[in-house]
């Protein structure tokens, strides 16, 4: 870890610049005009933008890459992108899965991303997928910190012995408990998946992060249940509800009704704009759904939401390049957050609120004492980074630097 210092950099879009100091890979001082010490490394940021790392909190590092592979998803629906991957996962080994992942992680941290939480499979009496992601946690924890969550892709009740794999993925070093209560057999069925899987996180001292009501159906109503079951367990925010894309399609007043229980439960919400809108209102002719979550209005009444990235080329999504600018831009589109001021802060999506979800904010943030994480972007602001695609031009990671971009030269030729 060498000493760094910072110049001029507009920190997390504000309008005057800042100079940070880095010292034993942590913040130690940020002000305005800071000298620089002997033997320090300087980069002169000239009115960069200097924000927290970007977070990925919701992406299947198990099945990335796998786009085609034993065919592709014609039909473009969740239920066939399960069924696909259903035939994939039997070809599954340590290996493959390490080296997929792997280059999945090289394109996000390339990008930006230092912090990713990733979905795996445990509906495989093996658990290949997941003994093999956390061999790769522990081989890249320096460089970048990934949560995993025990996933059930095919339900826990639904699933022959569903229940003793996914206590078997908590037991293994899960970090995070999921469920599909949506795509189990039947509306007990799904209940009954959410009341074990928050008695196992809570019995394990594990986080949830849940895969609810992914579907266009305004009968799909297991959000209530677990925000339920996050207020009276007294897990709150340590409860994540992702996708939720059925909101979408509820009346509003169940809806206005169920926003009081979501805020009484404190629990967090992870939208995929990307992949819901591919996934989203495949069976309607029209007028089409938009398939994502209400984020304007839970964002409006407090309710932290985050964006993520979900699928890198796998059955349910044939692109994604780990790019966090790509669920940002698509989101606000989709969620019509299209203000100067919802384009402004949109970064918070991938940032601060993702961090939130992750529930990883003691160690997150520009702030001093806290590890010194964070990206520079070749741009004054979030709104012309936004809108210009511009580069990470550096990503530090406890001091270090772990991504360095020169900037695009364009040779523009054109005669006006």
């Amino acid at each position: 870890m060498e000493k760094m210092l910072i110049k001029n950099v507009h920190i997390q879009n504000a309008q005057a610049t800042s100079d940070v100091k880095i010292e034993d890979g942590k913040f130690v001082k940020i002000a305005p005009s800071i000298q620089a010490s002997e033997g320090e490394r300087v980069i002169d940021a000239s009115d960069k933008l200097l924000l927290p790392p970007f977070v990925d909190p919701h992406v299947h590092l198990d099945a990335t890459q796998t786009a085609g592979d034993p065919e592709w998803n014609q039909t473009g629906t969740l239920f066939d992108g399960i069924r696909i991957w259903s035939e994939r996962k039997k070809t599954l080994s340590i290996a493959d899965v390490k080296q997929r992942a792997k280059k999945a992680i090289q394109i996000q941290v390339a990008n930006g991303i230092q912090f990713v939480r990733s979905h795996v499979d445990v509906t495989d009496p093996n658990l290949t997928a997941l003994k093999a992601l956390i061999e790769v946690r522990e081989e890249l924890k320096d460089q970048v910190e990934l949560q995993l969550v025990a996933f059930p892709q095919e339900g826990i009740l639904s699933f022959p012995h569903g229940e003793e794999l996914m206590t078997e993925a908590a037991e293994l070093g899960a970090d995070a408990i999921g469920g599909i209560p949506h795509f189990e057999f039947t509306r007990e069925y799904a209940v009954k998946s959410l009341k074990f899987l928050m008695k196992l996180a809570e019995t394990k001292n594990k986080l949830v992060d849940v895969h609810c009501d992914e579907i266009d159906d305004p009968q799909s109503r297991s959000l209530e249940t677990l925000a339920t079951l996050a207020l009276e367990s007294g897990m709150g925010d340590k409860v994540t509800a992702s996708h939720t894309t059925a909101m979408g399609s509820y009346n509003d007043a169940y809806t206005y009704k169920l926003f009081r229980l979501l805020k009484m439960s404190h629990i967090n919400f992870i939208a995929n704009p990307l992949v819901n809108t591919n996934l989203g209102g495949r069976f309607d002719s029209y007028p089409k759904r938009r398939g994502m979550t209400r984020v304007k209005e839970l964002s409006q009444d407090g309710i932290n939401v985050a964006f993520g990235e979900d699928d890198l080329k796998d059955p349910w999504y044939p692109m994604g390049n780990g790019n966090m600018l790509d669920p940002v831009e698509m989101g606000i589109h989709v969620g019509h957050l299209m203000g100067y001021n919802d384009i402004l802060n949109s970064y918070r999506f991938v940032t601060t609120n993702a961090a939130k979800a992750m529930h990883i904010t003691d160690h997150y943030g520009i702030e001093e004492g806290k590890p010194a994480n964070c990206i520079i972007m070749n741009n004054d602001n979030f709104y012309n980074a936004l809108n210009e695609r511009s580069e990470i031009l550096y990503s530090i990671h406890h001091g270090d630097i772990l991504v360095q971009t020169e900037p695009k030269q364009v040779h523009n030729h054109l005669k006006i």
